[in-house]
This record gives C-alpha cells, structure tokens and sequence, in this order.
C-alpha cells in the first residue's frame, strides 16, 4: 500500500509541478509538459514492479503510436480557445482528438500496426 501512495504522491507531485511552471511561462511550461515525464516514470513504475522487457518496451512503443494523432489538438486549441471559450474548446478538442486517432488507427492498421 505504501508503494502505491508513492507511486500517486509522486506523479501527482509532477502534474502540479507542470502547472505551477506554466503559469510563471508559457515557453517553460509548455516546454515541461511536452517532455514525456509521465512515460518516463510509467516505464520506471514498470520495471521497478517487475514488468517483462516484452511488456515495457510495449508501452513506449504504443505511446508513440498514440501521441501522433493527439498533435492536431495542440494546434487547435489555441486558435478556438479566445473565439469560443474554454469549456467549447475542449469539448472540440476532445472529439478532435478521438476522430483523429480513428482515422490515424485505420491507417497505421495498412502497415500492421493494430491499436485497438
């Protein structure tokens, strides 16, 4: 149980921390959070609890699968955000994102890359 509330004090410490940087800057921030921290510690998680290299090497490999079709989103949302306000240009964003990872999906599924 320790082991768990560490493993949650721990990332939890890492989101915070990303947003505490953004608002003192943009660059900064934005620069943090682009950083694949979360993977980073996802993988030491991982293999610190004893998960195979077939299983690791998994995650990483489907991550980055995963991250192309989220890119769209990055470029979207701050051209909606000042016309449409914040709560629309999520909900844009979002659907944005699982259309794109649809469409993405069928696609990578030609060269036998199967993500769902």
């Amino acid at each position: 149980m320790t082991w768990i509330v560490t493993k949650y004090a721990i990332t939890a410490f890492l989101v915070v921390a990303i947003s505490e940087i953004a608002k003192r800057s943009d660059k900064l921030g934005g620069l943090v959070a682009a950083l694949p921290l979360v993977t980073v510690l996802t993988l030491v998680w991982l293999w610190v609890e004893g998960q195979g290299d077939a299983k690791i090497a998994n995650h990483a490999w489907y991550t980055f699968w995963y991250v192309v079709p989220t890119l769209p989103m990055f470029l979207l949302f701050p051209y909606l955000l000042p016309r449409i306000g914040f709560w629309a240009t999520m909900g844009i964003s979002v659907v944005v994102t699982m259309a794109s990872f649809a469409v993405f999906a069928v696609l990578l599924r030609r060269f036998g890359i199967e993500l769902w």
